[in-house]
Order: C-alpha cells, then sequence, then structure tokens
C-alpha cells in the first residue's frame, strides 16, 4: 500500500477525548488514533474513519467542515461490540488549496484503502465529497454500484452547472469512461424532487425509492444497500426532530433508529467498500443529538461488519439452496440462491459472454424472500429487470 499519511492531520484529540480516562472496553481505549508525528499502523485494520474539512461546494449549509470532530467525541465514549474489527482514526483531510486538491487527497485515500481491503467510513464535509469518494474507483478501474440514502436527487439544473453538493450525482453520470454500473437512491421527499430527475433515473434503469415506501417495509431496502460498493448518506434524509444538524435540515424524513438499522444492512454486506456519511453541520447541534446518532450510525456499521457471513461472493455451492422458476409470460426461467447461513437471497441474471468481465460481479443480484414469491405468482421481479436491461 503506497504512504497516504501525507494527506491527514492528526486528531485533535484536546477536543475529541480531553481529561476523560475511557473504561477499558470503550471504543477510545482501543482505537488507533492519529497522533502528532504517529500514523496508525494499517497492517491489520479493517475500518478507518476519514474526516474530511471541506465544505467550498456546500449549498446553504456553511459549517459542515466542523462536522468530524464532534462525531468522533461520540464515537469514542461507545463500548465495543465488535468482535474482532479493528478500527484506526487517520486523522482529517484539510480543505487543500484547491477543491481539487481536496478532491484528489481523498480520492487517493480511498482507492489505497480499498485496494488494501480496509473499509474508509468517511464523516464529511459537503455532499460533493461524494464526486471523490467514486473516483477512488475510477483509478481502480472498478465498475461498481452507488446507492445514495438522501432525501432529493443530487442532479443539478442543468449540465453546466458547477460541480458542488447538488448536483454531485449529474456529474458522476455524466462521467466518461464511466464506471457507473447502477445508482440507488434511497429516501427521496417527493415534494423536494423534481419529477423529471425521477423520471431521468428510471430511463436509465436506475432505483429511485421514496420514503413513505421504504418505511413502509424498511427491510425490503436489504438487498438494495447489499448491491452497493459505495454507499453516500446525506444526513439531511433524516428528520429535523432526530437530527437537526444541518441548516436545511426538514420536518420529515427517516427517524434516528431506521437510519442505524440502514447502517447496520450496510456493515452485514460483504460488498459495501466505503461508506461517506456528509453535511452533518455542527453550528446546528447545540445539544450534539445529530453527533451522538451518527456516532451511532458508525457503531451499527461495525456491528454489522463484525457479524458477515462471508456467503458471498459464492464459494461453495453446497451452502445455498437453488430454485428455478419458469415465468411463462417472458418465456424465461429465473434463477434464485437462498444462503444456508444467512437465509438471504440472491438472483442470476444472464448476461451476453461479449460483456467481458466489467459485468461478472454484477449478474448475481441481490433480492428478496419478496422477489421469490413475485416470480412464483408468474411476476417479473422489478431488481431482476433492471438488472437484464443494463446487462443486455
Amino acid at each position: 500500500m503506497k504512504d497516504i499519511s501525507g494527506f491527514f492531520k492528526a486528531v485533535n484529540l484536546d477536543f475529541v477525548v480531553g481529561d476523560i480516562d475511557f473504561h477499558p472496553r470503550q471504543v477510545g481505549s482501543e482505537i488507533a488514533v492519529h497522533r502528532q508525528g504517529n500514523f496508525p499502523e494499517l497492517d491489520k485494520v479493517n475500518i478507518a474513519l476519514i474526516g474530511v474539512k471541506e465544505e467550498r461546494r456546500a449549498k446553504n449549509n456553511r459549517g459542515c467542515s466542523e462536522g468530524p470532530d464532534p462525531v468522533r467525541k461520540a464515537f469514542y465514549r461507545t463500548f465495543r461490540d465488535f468482535g474482532n474489527a479493528r478500527i484506526a482514526d487517520l486523522g482529517d483531510i484539510a480543505a487543500g488549496h484547491s477543491l481539487d486538491d481536496t478532491y484528489f487527497a481523498l480520492s487517493e485515500s480511498v482507492a489505497e484503502l480499498v485496494k488494501g481491503k480496509i473499509i474508509p467510513v468517511i464523516i464529511g464535509g459537503s455532499h460533493d465529497l461524494a464526486f471523490a469518494q467514486y473516483q477512488a474507483y475510477e483509478k481502480l478501474e472498478q465498475t461498481i454500484n452507488i446507492v445514495s440514502i438522501d432525501n432529493t436527487l443530487d442532479l443539478g439544473l442543468s449540465k453546466d452547472e458547477e460541480l458542488n453538493a447538488t448536483s454531485y450525482l449529474g456529474k458522476i453520470i455524466m462521467r466518461k469512461p464511466n464506471y457507473l454500473f447502477n445508482h440507488c437512491t434511497l429516501g427521496y421527499q417527493s415534494y423536494l424532487t423534481d419529477p423529471e430527475a425521477v423520471q431521468l433515473m428510471a430511463s436509465l434503469h436506475f432505483d429511485c425509492q421514496r420514503l413513505g415506501a421504504i418505511q413502509s417495509s424498511l427491510i425490503e431496502t436489504e438487498p438494495s444497500i447489499r448491491n452497493a460498493d459505495m454507499l453516500s448518506f446525506d444526513m439531511s434524509a433524516i428528520r429535523s426532530s432526530d437530527a437537526p444538524g444541518h441548516e436545511q435540515a426538514v420536518p420529515n424524513g427517516l427517524f434516528g433508529q431506521e437510519a442505524c438499522q440502514l447502517m447496520r444492512y450496510a456493515g452485514l454486506s460483504e460488498k459495501i467498500s466505503s461508506l461517506g456519511l456528509y453535511e452533518f453541520n455542527p453550528l446546528f447541534d447545540p445539544r450534539s443529538q445529530t453527533a451522538h446518532l451518527i456516532s451511532q450510525m458508525i457503531w451499527y456499521f461495525v456491528e454489522g461488519y463484525s457479524g458477515r457471513k462471508h456467503d458471498f461472493p459464492f464459494t461453495d455451492a453446497s451452502q445455498y439452496i437453488v430454485y428455478h422458476v419458469n415465468i411463462s409470460e417472458h418465456s424465461q426461467e429465473l434463477v434464485f440462491y437462498k444462503s444456508k447461513k444467512s437465509d438471504r437471497w440472491w438472483m442470476n441474471v444472464p448476461f451476453l459472454s461479449d460483456a467481458g468481465s466489467r459485468y461478472e460481479r454484477h449478474h448475481m443480484v441481490p433480492c428478496s424472500y419478496k422477489d421469490y414469491e413475485l416470480a412464483c405468482q408468474d411476476d417479473l421481479p422489478d431488481r431482476w429487470w433492471q438488472a437484464y436491461q443494463k446487462l443486455n
């Protein structure tokens, strides 16, 4: 692994720790911390916290660059229940001389960590930093799936709009060469979202799930999250009563416990290789309520990671029950796999052989028992059809 220590400043321990004596089983007593002149050894690290103090392209949320330290302060005070998961806090990427400098430092760091099988957990900073998070996979030439948890679609007002916190997704979609296979937005709110943006995403066979739909059956989001390589979470997706720390916080949104459950789904997924938590603004969080919620979201992510079942990618066929379902209307046989370890489901979606290895990781599509039930009723599941359209 290349040396990335030069991109980081040490953790401000005077603020984060102060004069507290941690309990032996609190995170703060065991986490490997970037101290002045002492960058953590990464050999046995599984998860690495990265603060990014950048907000130049924030939209109506000035102050979000100061988010990392209050989150650290709360997270260090939680108690470990993570098995053998090892966590390091690499410190902060400070705002560079130019915005591109910040993006470069973040994308290089994420790329090296992902390559080294270490999951970076990015604490922003404005949501445009997700663009740099995506650029890490460009550097690795890895075609990926992204899940964004947000109250709107950040496509921007026009293709000529500068890259910012509300246009970064449009910039990712338009990148050439493009390494985005699938995008899923969870929790968007219709009154905050241009309906033409939703139609555009549908025309690209990307998935958009409204807030009400996911709250009515949160478990149905699990396959979408399990399918992601990269996850970004805009804190404005959580209702203001649970997460006031955002200048544009709104009354409706996810409950705090729902956000934690989504993070646990993410931690359990063997596929997710980076997580970004963006737009937390401590200026609007006087009682540190949002900082505590984010720390608990990270806690649930790590707890999920420690409980991974290691049933993907498939290695031992005997660990799965295979179901074949014929869809008469489409003259199509669907093949489902159910893991004996976790009871999780996948669908095998056929693709043209000349598509090559680029799509090899994407033809086994995570799904739910509900998708299997639909197929048994002679109905083609949306997840299967969307994947088939993109693969072929």
